[in-house]
């Protein structure tokens, strides 16, 4: 049999899980509840009797297996060491080493979930022709990973990427969820373009389909914005707005080649990249200019693709 791999999503709800071949055919995939009982201390059994699960299921021999990826919702050091998984309830340990005596596999590859997801959309996706890329994930909140030279730039504490939390505004008054205030993540998350539109909504007179709604959702805004209204097209400026300067700032940190937008927000299409791209062009310096901006394509796999690339 040829050599195969796994990839695995851990999420704070489901974990996701792949089995791929080493020229990376997604060859099978499903998924099991995340179980965060007791501080999380199921989850790595869990995934582990999963694997073995699929291993006897399709007779796989364990010499043909050359690894497990996993992608987890924290930072991640350079030897696998997870610093913190707050929604999962873990501490500080050895995920690798852990992962390790439960399957039975030495080669295992431990990263943060946001920067696994970016390797994946470089390697099968939407940064595919690109060893450069800043992904930006736009969901609940603001997430992001950084890939140079077809590797993710983890930083010292396996922090880096962390894109929600750039300082974007220094007239906001409420705090972001990290303490601090004018986060791009107030304004560019789900969430964040639902505030705006309602603070938008409260200081214009201007008419708006918007204002029929009891409770809006960014879907919603992007639809109206499309559809010709006027003060959710000025909402959706505005997130473009950040957008454009947080990547300006990001563009003069590492130099891309190219930034790939995923995320549920994302799927409101090529108007989030027509709405910041203007802007990220007004703030960034020349030689920095007409950089690709591309829409992720992997969706919900790009973790366990990200996963299995980690390994390969």
């Amino acid at each position: 049999m040829s050599k195969l791999c796994f990839g695995v999503d851990l999420g704070g709800t489901t974990v996701k899980m792949g089995l791929f071949s080493t020229d990376g055919k997604l060859l099978d995939k499903w998924e099991r509840r995340t179980r965060k009982e007791n501080h999380g201390r199921y989850i790595l059994k869990d995934i582990a009797d999963s694997i073995d699960s699929k291993i006897k299921e399709r007779e796989i021999k364990k010499e043909d297996v050359v690894g497990i990826g996993i992608g987890v919702p924290g930072p991640v050091m350079a030897d696998g060491t997870v610093l913190k998984c707050v929604n999962l309830g873990w501490g500080i340990f050895s995920v690798s080493n852990e992962l390790r005596k439960l399957t039975g596999i030495d080669n295992i590859k431990v990263g943060n979930d946001a920067n696994v997801a970016a390797l994946g959309e470089m390697w099968q996706g939407g940064g595919r022709g690109f060893d450069n890329i800043v992904m930006v994930t736009l969901g609940t909140g603001v997430g992001g990973g950084v890939i140079i030279d077809k590797k993710i730039l983890t930083g010292n504490r396996g922090a880096a990427g962390e894109i929600g939390h750039i300082f974007v505004n220094d007239r906001e008054r409420e705090k972001c969820g990290c303490g601090k205030r004018g986060c791009l993540e107030q304004y560019a998350s789900a969430k964040g373009v639902v505030r705006l539109a309602n603070r938008m909504l409260k200081s214009s007179d201007k008419k708006s389909c918007l204002r029929k709604y009891d409770r809006l959702y960014a879907k919603i805004i992007f639809d109206a914005a499309k559809s010709g209204d006027e003060l959710a097209n000025d909402i959706i400026e505005k997130f473009g707005y950040y957008l454009g300067v947080a990547l300006a700032q990001i563009a003069q940190t590492v130099d891309p080649d190219a930034f790939v937008i995923g995320g549920g927000v994302s799927r409101a299409g090529n108007i989030i990249i027509d709405k910041m791209k203007r802007h990220y062009e007004s703030h960034v310096m020349f030689a920095l200019k007409d950089k690709a901006f591309r829409l992720a394509e992997l969706g919900n796999d790009a973790g366990i693709y990200g996963s299995a690339k980690m390994v390969l």
